[in-house]
């Protein structure tokens, strides 16, 4: 009987061992409690700033679309928004009349995302350009860009699109007219850049702080125009076609109403600031057309997501609408789940990114499958080994432009595919 106190050398080293083998989950607690700012994080922080640790981007699969009759998930919570809406509330019954002071809100800019607009602007413009480059000219074998062009095509009966090879997939996904018939198989054709990435049109706020509605009976009198255009032009870019108001001093809130005294300065001339840089064919072949055009697409969707922090883009729940705006439009044309419980109208919520611009996700084609115009097309037996990617991204990398680290772990390209006759043999 050991003295009361004291414990076997044995039971010591038991709990000992215990304890060490626990000090690693105290850790990674501690580090999920303090938002991973540890001794460790501190050290490879350190080590980043010397160069030594690498940027890793976390695993990132295609997003599984939602069923039609279901509304598409909030970016913000629900409570979140009832409280924000609660303290407006309340700050507008505690003080009826008030200057809003935050940009763009109070119909100003904000003055640090001016430039961002204009970055966003020039990189959609180069996009636009390279992607004439690589599609367009695809269809003309004599051409001097056909080492640069990638055939796109598409199917007849639904929005799938296929890039690489000389025709598309045979993966059977075609949810189209007559796709029970055809066992689900896509009908191919020629595509062209519009396919590649989607634009969404919004129509165009002259005045988004004290008209940011538009009308039911404008339907046909505001014009429409690319979203990802109307952000730019909100947030400080200068169209001549599209005109808007530019203030100098903040707006008034009255009992929830925004009211403007600024008298009216109107501007017989509107500068223009989407002039591009002429470019020819032979430049953007002797800098590389399809690294160019993907550097264009990273820094237009960063750059929207930066500008979408502050000025409001809103989509509706059910269907592919997209308004940028403080608000939604009050135009009937919902075709969406429960529409007709709505008269028609759109159930506005806060929009994404993707949204914005249309990422439009196709099958990557492996280097040796299909890749070079020769080979057997995608097998349907075969997909769960073949990854995907947008279409832009995919269509750049088969034009020689190097993989973007943040798309490696959705394009599968740790992942070997089996030949045909092997499928079988695979676990």
């Amino acid at each position: 009987m050991p003295t009361p106190g004291l414990l076997p050398l044995r039971a010591i080293s038991a709990r000992a061992g215990a304890l060490a083998t626990s000090l690693p989950l105290v850790g990674a607690w501690r580090r999920l409690v303090h938002g991973g700012r540890a001794q460790e994080d501190e050290d490879e922080a350190a080590a980043a700033a010397e160069g030594e640790v690498e940027e890793e981007f976390p695993y990132a699969d295609v997003p599984r679309p939602g069923r039609k009759w279901e509304r598409k998930p909030y970016v913000t919570p629900m409570k979140v928004l009832i409280r924000r809406a609660k303290e407006e509330r309340r700050a507008r019954r505690e003080n009826p009349c008030r200057v809003l002071e935050h940009a763009p809100e109070n119909g100003l800019l904000v003055p640090h995302l001016v430039a961002v607009a204009h970055q966003v602007h020039a990189a959609r413009e180069r996009l636009l350009r390279g992607l004439a480059t690589l599609v367009d000219a695809s269809s003309s074998s004599s051409s001097a860009t056909a080492a640069f062009t990638v055939p796109v095509w598409r199917c007849r009966f639904c929005p799938e699109v296929h890039v690489g090879g000389a025709t598309g997939h045979e993966i059977r996904t075609c949810d189209g007219p007559g796709g029970a018939a055809r066992n689900a198989r896509h009908v191919w054709r020629r595509g062209t850049a519009r396919d590649v990435v989607g634009f969404p049109y919004c129509y165009h706020l002259f005045d988004r702080a004290v008209k940011p509605r538009v009308s039911h009976k404008e339907k046909y009198a505001v014009p429409r125009l690319p979203a990802i255009l109307e952000l730019c032009i909100q947030a400080g870019v200068d169209v001549a076609r599209y005109p808007t108001k530019r203030r100098t001093r903040p707006v008034y809130s009255v009992d929830g109403r925004i009211v403007d005294f600024e008298p009216d300065d109107e501007d017989e001339h509107i500068p223009d600031d989407t002039n591009p840089s002429p470019e020819t064919i032979e430049e953007e072949e002797e800098m590389a057309v399809g690294t160019r055009t993907l550097e264009a697409w990273m820094e237009m969707r960063g750059g929207a997501a930066r500008l979408m922090r502050e000025y409001g883009v809103v989509t509706c729940g059910y269907c592919t609408e997209v308004q940028v705006g403080p608000k939604g439009h009050k135009v009937r044309m919902c075709k969406g789940t429960k529409h007709q419980q709505r008269d028609g109208q759109h159930a506005w919520q806060e929009a994404t990114v993707d949204d914005l611009v249309r990422p439009n996700y196709v099958w990557h084609v492996p280097g040796d499958v299909g890749g070079g115009g020769g080979d057997a097309p995608l097998a349907n037996e075969l997909k769960r080994y073949y990854g995907k990617a947008p279409a832009v991204v995919e269509l750049c990398v088969r034009a020689g432009a190097p993989v973007p680290a943040e798309y490696r772990n959705m394009m599968r390209l740790d992942v070997v595919p089996p030949a045909r006759d092997e499928y079988d043999l695979v676990a």
